[in-house]
C-alpha cells in the first residue's frame, strides 16, 4: 500500500490549482463479481494477446512519480506498455501525480483528463491515491479502474468497499524482499544491514518485515552464524522519494548508514539513492553494497556494487485484465500474484521477480539459487514462532500466517531497529 499523510502539510503552502475535465463514459457497465480467494500458492497470470483492432482500447495510468524513475513508477509504466502491445490498445498516462508535484490537484481530477483523451480504464498507480481511486471508480461506474497495490476489493480485507468497476493489483513482494535479504546477510562483512525505508504503513512494515525474515534465515542456515549477531536496522524518510524540506533526504540516510558501520544498504523507496551512495563509499576504499527495488533495470544506476534487484512484473497482470475490460468478460476481484516459480523472471508470467547484480559472489550466488529453489519448494518464513517488535507473540510456533495476517502487520519484527508506527 502506498499512502502517505503528507498531503496536509503540502496542501498548506502550496497554490491552490484545480483542474477540471469532462468527457463522455462508455454505455457498457463492469459486471460485478465475488472476489477470489487468496492464497499463499503462487499464482501465474499468463499474458494474453490479441491483435490490434482498428479502434484500440484505449487505457490510462496515473504515476505517483516520474515515468522514468527507476523505480516503481516505471516499473508500472513499462507494465502499461507490455499490456498496450499485447492488446493493440493505446495507451496514455499523466505522471508526477503527488502533492509537491501538482499541489491542489487530485488524482480524480487527472483521471477525468485520461477519460477525455478516450481512456475507458485508468489505473491508479500508488497507494498515495487510495481514496482517489476509490472515489473516481464511485464516480465513474461505466469507466473501469484498476488500482496498483489498494485492498478496496479483497472482501476478506480490512478495507473492502463495493465496487465493482474495480480490481486491485498488487504483487507478491514479501518473496523478492525475502531474496534481497538473503543477498544482503550472504555479503555483508559487518553484519549490520540498513534499511531505506519510505513511510510507514501495513506495506512497508511486511517488506521490510520479509527482508529480515529472509536475511536471518541465511544468515543463520547457509552461513551457520547466531541471528543475535546480525543487526537490521529500518530508517523511514517519510514518503516514496525525496521531497525537499519535507521528507528526510535519503542520501542523507543513505551516508548515515554507511559511515556507521552499516555495509549493505537495502532500499525500500522508488529511487535509486541507496545504491549511488554505495559506489560514492565504495570509490573511497569502504566496502559497501546496496540493493535496489522495484524496477528490473535499477542496478543500472550503480551496477558495481549492486547485489541484486527485487522487482515488480506488472505487464502480465495489466494486460489480462484490460483485456477483460475491452472484451466485456471484466469481473471485479483482488489480485495478490506470486512469481511463477518455474522461472521468477520470466516476462510473460511471473509477476515477482529477481536479478541478481553484478556485485554478487559467485558462493553468494549460489546461495541466493538454492534459497529461491526453497521457496519455490514451499519454505514459507512467515511461519512461528514469530513476535512483534515490542515482544508480543505474533504467531505461535508452527503457525502459518494468514494472508491477513502478513498484509496487515502492525509492527516491524522482534530484532530489528526502527519506528513500527507514524510518530
Amino acid at each position: 500500500m502506498r499512502k502517505t499523510i503528507l498531503q496536509f502539510a503540502l496542501l498548506a503552502v502550496a497554490f491552490a490549482m484545480v483542474l477540471s475535465a469532462c468527457g463522455t463514459a462508455p454505455t457498457a457497465a463492469p459486471v460485478a463479481s465475488e472476489a477470489p480467494a487468496v492464497t499463499q500458492a503462487p499464482v501465474v497470470t499468463e499474458a494474453p494477446t490479441v491483435a490490434p483492432t482498428a479502434a484500440p482500447f484505449t487505457f490510462g495510468i496515473l504515476l505517483v512519480g516520474p515515468y522514468n524513475d527507476q523505480g516503481w513508477s516505471q516499473a508500472t509504466y513499462e507494465g502499461a506498455q507490455y499490456a498496450e502491445k499485447q492488446l493493440g490498445g493505446k495507451l496514455v498516462y499523466i505522471d508526477k501525480v503527488n502533492p509537491a508535484d501538482r499541489p491542489g490537484t487530485t488524482a480524480s481530477q487527472l483521471a477525468e483528463q485520461l477519460v477525455n483523451q478516450g481512456a475507458k480504464l485508468v489505473i491508479f498507480n500508488s497507494d498515495d491515491m487510495k481514496d482517489e481511486a476509490l472515489k473516481f471508480a464511485q464516480a465513474n461506474p461505466d469507466i473501469y479502474v484498476i488500482g496498483a497495490s489498494l485492498d478496496w476489493t479483497w472482501k476478506d480485507g480490512k478495507n473492502y468497499k463495493e465496487s465493482p468497476n474495480q480490481t486491485d493489483i498488487m504483487g507478491r513482494m514479501e518473496y523478492g524482499k525475502m531474496i534481497a535479504g538473503c543477498a544482503a546477510a550472504l555479503t555483508t562483512q559487518t553484519g549490520k544491514i540498513g534499511y531505506l525505508g519510505p513511510l510507514i504503513n501495513d506495506e512497508t512494515r511486511r517488506l521490510a518485515s520479509s527482508a529480515y525474515l529472509g536475511a536471518k534465515y541465511c544468515w543463520t542456515n547457509y552461513l551457520g552464524k547466531n541471528a543475535a549477531d546480525l543487526k537490521f536496522k529500518v530508517t523511514w524518510i517519510g514518503f516514496w522519494f525525496n521531497i525537499p524540506g519535507v521528507t528526510s533526504d535519503p542520501t542523507q540516510v543513505a551516508d548515515e548508514f554507511f559511515n556507521s558501520g552499516y555495509d549493505v544498504v537495502l532500499s525500500g523507496i522508488d529511487t535509486t539513492e541507496a545504491s549511488k551512495e554505495a559506489a560514492k563509499s565504495a570509490a573511497s576504499g569502504k566496502k559497501a553494497w546496496a540493493i535496489p527495488y522495484d524496477y528490473v533495470g535499477s542496478c543500472e544506476a550503480a551496477p558495481d556494487v549492486c547485489l541484486g534487484v527485487p522487482y515488480f512484473n506488472w505487464g502480465p497482470a495489466f494486460a489480462a485484465t484490460i483485456k477483460t475490460a475491452s472484451d466485456g468478460t471484466w469481473k471485479s476481484n483482488f489480485q495478490w500474484n506470486a512469481p511463477d516459480w518455474k522461472d521468477i523472471n520470466n516476462k510473460d508470467t511471473s509477476a515477482v521477480g529477481f536479478v541478481k547484480g553484478k556485485a554478487l559472489s559467485a558462493d553468494a550466488g549460489a546461495n541466493v539459487d538454492k534459497f529461491i529453489a526453497e521457496l519455490a519448494g514451499g519454505l514459507n518464513l512467515w511461519t512461528g514462532p514469530i513476535n512483534l517488535q515490542d515482544g508480543t507473540a505474533y504467531l505461535k510456533d508452527g503457525e502459518v500466517g494468514t494472508d491477513l495476517q502478513v498484509w496487515y502487520l502492525p509492527q516491524l519484527l522482534k530484532g530489528m531497529e526502527g519506528q513500527s508506527v507514524s510518530q
